[in-house]
């Protein structure tokens, strides 16, 4: 494509939200945690390691008696509040920075359980409430 030799109208997007397909046989409720897997269509998070974490589902999807695609949901792409795991998982403001692993779609833990985790996001900060992961 040759340089611009005038003005040029090009579209943005604010970037906080997506939209995915999602997964045949699959319920996704507002607010939780949501992945894609190796087939790009949208799961809630579980402890899996096909899975890429890709923020908050926007709104609820019951997909559940549709084929892959059916459905799409909105997904935000942004620093939100999620559960803390427990014990050795349990994530610290030590942690801020690190990739956490998804257990659930609700709750992310320290580590990859034994290779046995996705990514769910990066730890952008601790609270006695949970843990803000940050999408992007």
């Amino acid at each position: 494509m040759p340089a611009l030799t005038g003005p040029r109208e090009t579209k943005e997007r604010s970037g906080d939200r997506r939209s995915f397909p999602v997964k045949a046989a699959t319920t996704i409720f507002q607010g939780s945690l949501v992945a894609v897997g190796a087939d790009d269509q949208l799961v809630p998070m579980s402890t899996a390691t096909t899975l890429r974490g890709v923020g908050r589902a926007e709104e609820p999807v019951d997909n559940s008696a549709g084929v892959d695609g059916d459905l799409n949901c909105e997904v935000g792409s942004g620093i939100y509040r999620y559960a803390n795991s427990a014990a050795a998982d349990l994530i610290t403001a030590a942690d801020i920075g690190l990739p956490c692993y998804g257990v659930d779609d609700q709750t992310v833990a320290l580590t990859d359980g034994t290779s046995t985790r996705s990514v769910a996001g990066t730890i952008h900060d601790v609270d006695a409430l949970g843990v803000w992961v940050k999408f992007s």
